[in-house]
């Protein structure tokens, strides 16, 4: 398959992940709140830590929070540093935090991933007349249900545990070699070297956290262990990698332009509280701009799980038009068009 034939038949899959991840709406609020959760989690002891830190070099914890993250890093860092003990129990609550969040998010990924898995494999509509009813093909992909989803929790947690562990070894690894790197290139090249270096580990990490994502998907999928998924993965990648390629790519652009309209509107929003009386209502339409943004940052998350989901059923057994008549035509007609 030609590049130009992969982008143009990325459409109608994506199409057939965001039919999925519609029809399973729950499993998108489900993970919206199970995010949010997490990232509450961890500010809870930031703050503390950013409050606490304020009393000790007798600081106002409001000018430590208006600072820019590198100078608020540099205080905190030297004045834990002068406090082993603070240090230390600084650094056991982060981590029991990001422990427990972390478990938590492996949890609930199980049971989210597994209604995608599920509801991709469901025909798009029961009938060929209903195949452009709307309202029909999401019914006949819906796999959402509280007992199957709370099983399938359950099912895959000691699976996903011991992936989530993986991929923090990875993190700490790929950390570590950046670094020791970054400390040895940095003194000869200077800031354009560092800058190179540090879009490069970003690159890196998006690919292993890519990864990461297909060996959820396989493990469920197959119902495997994580070894077996990297094995199938590595298979199943020798004839879908441009079709993976083009719809990381594509959900990527999407992202990002939303990641932008977000900043922007945010922006706006910050402008409205320097107007009289009219500013009181900046609070909560940040907080519902915030939801909104959580709630469709997931979407489109969930809808790239569903068309990897399509890519790794193709390649162990390529769908017919019977099991998906109206994307199976579309992509037909997108290759005809070459």
């Amino acid at each position: 398959m030609s590049d130009t034939t992969a982008m143009l038949s990325v459409r109608p899959i994506l199409k057939r992940g965001m039919l999925v991840a519609a029809a399973n709406w729950q499993v998108t609020a489900i993970q919206s709140a199970a995010d949010s959760i997490f990232k509450l989690l961890i500010a809870v002891p930031t703050v503390g830590g950013v409050v606490f830190m304020a009393l000790m070099i007798g600081a106002e914890p409001e000018g430590l929070l208006s600072m820019e993250a590198r100078d608020l890093l540099a205080t905190v860092v030297a004045a834990l540093l002068s406090q082993p003990l603070v240090l230390a129990a600084f650094g056991l609550s982060l981590t029991v935090v990001i422990g427990g969040g972390s478990a938590f998010m492996f949890l609930v990924k199980g049971g989210t991933i597994a209604t995608l898995v599920e509801g991709e494999r469901m025909p798009a509509a029961p009938h060929s007349h209903d195949e452009h009813d709307p309202l029909a093909r999401i019914a006949a992909t819906a796999a959402f249900g509280v007992d199957r989803f709370f099983d399938d929790c359950r099912r895959f947690f000691g699976r996903y545990t011991r992936l989530g562990l993986l991929l923090f070894a990875v993190y700490a690894l790929s950390a570590g070699v950046f670094l020791a790197v970054g400390v040895a290139l940095t003194d000869r090249g200077g800031l354009v070297t560092g800058a190179a270096l540090s879009a490069v580990f970003v690159a890196w990490v998006t690919l292993v956290n890519l990864v990461y994502l297909l060996l959820q998907i396989i493990i469920v999928a197959d119902d495997c262990q994580v070894g077996t998924a990297v094995r199938r993965m590595a298979g199943a990648a020798r004839g879908e990698w441009r079709m993976v390629a083009w719809i990381f790519i594509v959900v990527l652009g999407i992202v990002a332009a939303g990641t932008v309209i977000s900043i922007v509107a945010m922006g706006a929003l910050s402008l409205i509280a320097f107007v009289p009386l009219v500013g009181l209502t900046v609070l909560p339409l940040q907080v519902a701009a915030w939801l909104f943004r959580s709630l469709v940052f997931q979407f489109i998350e969930l809808s790239a799980v569903g068309a990897y989901a399509n890519r790794f059923r193709a390649a162990q057994s390529p769908p017919t038009a019977e099991d998906l008549p109206f994307t199976a035509r579309e992509a037909a007609g997108a290759q005809g068009a070459q």
